[in-house]
């Protein structure tokens, strides 16, 4: 293995290879931009019907890309998938017109007390047979008296699910309807559980079929109610639920896959590989280099590549930690868990940081300290998103050090009356998707903070934020990563 180092004339590549918004994961990717984790491979086959994951995990990434027939073409050999695959959209963030009834319409089916289940097999119905569903249906305006006219023709309807299935079956294809961006369907938790509960129960349903499939996409919280899983045989559903997961050596694995399709840089890159690892090959399928197995699967392998861009030491020697496995460790949130987003971000703005004198390797130490602290401000900013009632209970907390007793905690919550605000603005409905304990005061809110992945009780019972939240939020840590400043 050759000393071989990309110098710092390659962070041209990095910024050029690396996505500058993080909302191009929420699009159609880029073909060259395809990479598959083997947990992935697994969560899109036609028969996995539920996937979680936390936000940024991939969960739009790939509800995108099942909508396009060539990158379902390029995915097929490992997911059983093809670009001849029927795939329609049940719901999702992106208003379809009719195709699927919004936050509103939800609102008031659910209020009007038709069961959840009702609606959605009302969606299923729409996407599955389009014009071909009998004309009494396809005339109707309004999902309310579409789904009545399924409850008055059931025989009518259990015919129709009957013909497409066997259509499907004999031409060989399946039809999948997705699911995404549950969040969307309702502003409170009460609704949203029984809608995502009434999902679930369609979900099942169509297991019996042959060739109609649902895919749903959905993070931890939306199935952790006991509610959601309060009906016969919820467990077949839940039980075989794929997670999306990013163990470092697939956080790599991307960053390579990046590298090596950038259109000016990526022969620069794989040559550079060529070099350290003579035995690693690159191959070419349909104009996309695909990453070598090796160096997929070999953490020894992606620590000697990547170490060619950063030198060996988060500092002036080896007690600083080693940037292979120091940077995934700081971008992790309280289970361990790292956001693609949030890695590939923190290295693009590293990469755009000042040139130290005399920088030998591509990417400095500090650059890459700097760019948590940009990766930290963007899960952030995605947090917020989610959960708009995090910003009022950790802004106050700007400039306290992690790890501390949650008496210091709760004392500042206390004295800015914090969560007594949280509290009024739920009851006056101004806070979306609120905290689900807070009504067992600032102890409840805590519980629901540790729930989430964004804060840890240690085994000596004080509470930490991992860095890329603290960071974030202007908390400091002795010897970690300085907070951004406010």
């Amino acid at each position: 293995m050759s000393a071989y180092l990309f110098s710092h004339r390659f962070r041209a590549g990095l910024i050029a290879a690396l996505p500058e918004d993080t909302a191009q994961f929420d699009e159609t990717p880029a073909a060259r931009h395809l990479y598959l984790p083997a947990s992935h491979a697994k969560a899109l086959h036609p028969n996995t019907t539920l996937i979680q994951g936390m936000r940024g995990s991939g969960k739009s990434f790939w509800f995108a890309a099942l909508q396009s027939g060539d990158l379902r073409a390029l995915l097929g050999s490992d997911t059983g998938l093809s670009a001849e695959t029927v795939v329609s959209v049940g719901f999702g963030q992106r208003p379809l017109g009719k195709q699927f009834p919004s936050k509103r319409t939800l609102k008031a089916l659910h209020e009007s007390g038709i069961d959840p289940q009702q609606i959605w097999s009302a969606v299923v119905f729409q996407q599955l047979l389009g014009a071909d569903a009998p004309q009494q249906f396809v005339a109707l305006e309004d999902w309310q008296a579409r789904v009545q006219w399924m409850t008055d023709h059931p025989e009518v309807v259990d015919e129709c699910w009957y013909q497409a299935d066997t259509k499907l079956e004999r031409q060989g294809q399946y039809h999948i309807v997705l699911f995404d961006a549950l969040d969307r369907t309702a502003d409170d938790w009460p609704t949203m559980n029984r809608l995502v509960r009434g999902l679930l129960q369609v979900v099942l349903d169509t297991r019996a079929f042959r060739r109609i499939r649902l895919k749903v996409f959905a993070r931890p919280d939306q199935l952790e109610d006991p509610i959601v899983a309060n009906f016969p045989d919820a467990s077949k559903v839940l039980n075989q639920k794929i997670v999306l997961e990013w163990p470092r050596r697939e956080l790599y694995g991307l960053l390579w896959q990046y590298l090596a399709n950038e259109p000016e840089h990526g022969e620069p890159f794989r040559s550079g590989v060529q070099a350290m690892l003579p035995n690693i090959q690159w191959k070419q399928e349909d104009g996309i280099w695909l990453v070598p197995a090796g160096l997929r699967r070999s953490e020894e392998m992606q620590k000697s590549v990547f170490h060619a861009f950063t030198g060996p030491w988060m500092g002036r020697d080896k007690r600083r930690g080693f940037p292979y496995s120091w940077l995934p460790s700081h971008l992790g949130d309280a289970r361990g868990e790292v956001s693609p987003r949030s890695f590939l971000s923190a290295l693009r703005h590293a990469a755009q940081d000042e040139l130290r004198v005399n920088q030998e390797f591509a990417l400095h130490y500090e650059s890459i300290k700097r760019g948590v602290q940009e990766a930290s401000k963007i899960r952030v900013r995605e947090l917020e998103e989610d959960y708009p009632w995090v910003r009022p209970l950790f802004e106050p907390l700007a400039g306290i050090t992690v790890p501390c007793h949650f008496d210091e905690i709760s004392r500042v919550w206390r004295q800015q009356r914090v969560v007594e605000e949280l509290e009024r603005g739920i009851a006056d409905q101004a806070v979306r998707l609120p905290p689900s304990h807070v009504s067992e005061g600032e102890d409840g809110v805590l519980l629901d903070l540790i729930e989430l992945g964004l804060v840890e009780r240690l085994k000596d019972g004080r509470i930490n934020l991992p860095d890329v939240y603290r960071v974030g939020y202007g908390m400091g840590r002795r010897g970690g990563v300085r907070p951004v400043a406010g």
